[in-house]
């Protein structure tokens, strides 16, 4: 009888344990709701984050672009003055595959002679993701507003000593006093027109006969 007892109570016991743990595990996982509703909080961080962050990856491109313009301008007058020869900077727009192109040469040297390469592509930026502009009208000459129409005639060019020779840096726009410079514009495109700059950009300007190179950002480059 004994026995008998303790068997029915093991039966139980187990039966318990049995029906405890396929309980445990019935509750396990989510439920349809739960997903949805994760989902949902997931797509709703993502739409507030993502304005964010392209803001920031055109901010890093025209940053790179920027970068490549001081250092074609940085290269021309290291040139002039190792070489002891006039060397110009022009860009243009190349109408067959659309790049934005730069060129350093020797001021005297004939166009058809000029090596052109796209401005960019050493820092891993394509120059479809940005505009170039210049407020450039000529040789070392500012114009009074900066155009995203490339031509090389519009260059810089440094002299032997790396400076600029008759260099025109443009009137001062009041309240400013102080002449524009020579620009070089890089923008980022504008989201409503393609073809237009937004208002995030940098440039490089030069602003002295002695060919001193600085870099600006936004409204100081317009």
């Amino acid at each position: 009888m004994g026995n008998l007892t303790l068997k029915l109570f093991h039966t139980r016991m187990c039966n318990k344990n049995t029906k405890e743990r396929f309980h445990f595990q019935d509750d396990a996982g989510f439920t349809l709701i739960e997903v949805i509703v994760v989902a949902l909080m997931i797509g709703i961080l993502a739409a507030i984050a993502a304005p964010s962050w392209v803001a920031f990856v055109n901010r890093q491109k025209v940053n790179k672009a920027n970068d490549a313009v001081l250092a074609a301008l940085q290269e021309a007058q290291r040139e002039a003055k190792n070489k002891k020869l006039s060397y110009s900077v022009s860009f243009q727009k190349n109408n067959t595959t659309q790049n934005v192109e730069v060129a350093i040469y020797r001021t005297d040297a004939v166009i058809s002679t000029w090596t052109w390469k796209p401005l960019g592509a050493d820092v891993g930026v394509s120059s479809d993701q940005f505009l170039l502009g210049t407020n450039l009208s000529g040789e070392n000459t500012a114009a009074s507003s900066v155009s995203y129409t490339l031509s090389a005639s519009k260059k810089i060019t440094f002299d032997y000593m790396g400076a600029l020779p008759n260099a025109s840096f443009g009137t001062a726009i009041a309240p400013s006093t102080e002449p524009p410079g020579l620009k070089i514009v890089v923008a980022v495109l504008s989201s409503a027109n393609s073809t237009s700059p937004s208002s995030v950009k940098r440039c490089v300007i030069v602003k002295t006969l002695l060919g001193s190179l600085l870099t600006a950002k936004d409204n100081e480059c317009s």
